[in-house]
């Protein structure tokens, strides 16, 4: 029996850490809603393209720190990922 591997994505905001662990396509439904925000900035100008399915892990969380960058007003977010 195939097990699918668990990974960890670290959320970083204001001094607090929230881990968040699950398989890489539990990982990108629990931050679709990121993905999709992100994803629909994606088109001013500046603002970098979102994979919404990103096939790794580390495709994962570089997509979520663009994400959160392509949504802040100012273009400098308050939370930022990691991999655990």
């Amino acid at each position: 029996m195939a097990t699918s591997k668990t990974y960890k994505v670290i959320s970083h905001r204001r001094g607090r850490e929230t881990v968040s662990t699950g398989t890489l396509a539990e990982l990108t439904q629990s931050f679709s809603y990121t993905l999709d925000i992100g994803h629909s900035y994606q088109h001013e100008k500046g603002n970098k393209k979102i994979n919404t399915k990103p096939k790794t892990i580390v495709s994962l969380v570089l997509n979520l720190n663009n994400a959160k960058t392509n949504a802040a007003a100012n273009g400098c977010p308050d939370t930022y990922y990691s991999q655990g």
